[in-house]
């Protein structure tokens, strides 16, 4: 049950929170890694703050929070997802996924691939995720990670299109979000992007399309 947004965030920062509790002792290495994430994208985002005054903007410090929360919110969604025994989460919504797709051949494809191998499935998108996590908090290779996300949100859109409880406009603000990261150059904003873009000069393939 959620209590609110600042305790729930809390909680999760310590691995407080019941998706955490079924792992058991794994939960303290998933709690390492969020701490030492979270650590990293702020000395990085600190770092290029002092060094580059450029960087002290207002667009710059919107995209760096934005990118942040939304690498956070792929790295809460991965918790469940973890290659585990407990974490279980993903057949349940796979099952949802199979009824609910917006079209009969998705869910053709769901039922008939995806659910037979979901603890191969659950350990991609858990990869996956993950990838989309880190390449947000630290503004790393943010345009082409950010395909990513724009692919995992519009799959859940199509997905979950008839799922009542769910309103499928959130997957679509997702997919806009990761669009805006792409066209922004979002990981230059107090990101290892920046870092990378200014020592990349004579590489014009890296600077165009990777970063």
């Amino acid at each position: 049950m959620r209590d609110n947004p600042f305790l729930d965030g809390f909680a999760f920062v310590i691995g407080a929170t019941n998706n955490h509790a079924v792992l058991g002792a794994w939960h303290y290495l998933f709690t390492a890694f969020t701490t030492l994430l979270i650590i990293a994208g702020l000395a990085i985002a600190i770092t290029r703050w002092r060094d580059d005054p450029a960087q002290r903007t207002f667009y710059h410090l919107t995209l760096f929070a934005g990118r942040a929360l939304i690498g956070a919110m792929w790295l809460e969604g991965s918790l469940w997802k973890l290659p585990l025994p407990s974490g279980g989460g993903l057949p349940y919504w796979l099952g949802l996924m199979g009824e609910n797709a917006a079209f009969p051949l998705y869910a053709d494809v769901i039922n008939g691939l995806l659910i037979p191998h979901a603890s191969l499935v659950s350990s991609i998108i858990w990869l996956t995720e993950t990838t989309l996590a880190v390449s947000l908090i630290l503004g790393l290779a943010v345009r082409p990670i950010s395909l990513l996300g724009v692919a995992m949100s519009l799959n859940l859109w199509i997905g979950l299109y008839r799922f009542q409880p769910e309103w499928p406009w959130i997957y679509i603000f997702i997919a806009i979000l990761h669009a805006f990261f792409i066209a922004t150059r979002a990981g230059r904003s107090l990101g290892l992007d920046g870092i990378i873009a200014g020592s990349a000069t004579k590489n014009n393939v890296i600077r165009r399309w990777v970063i």
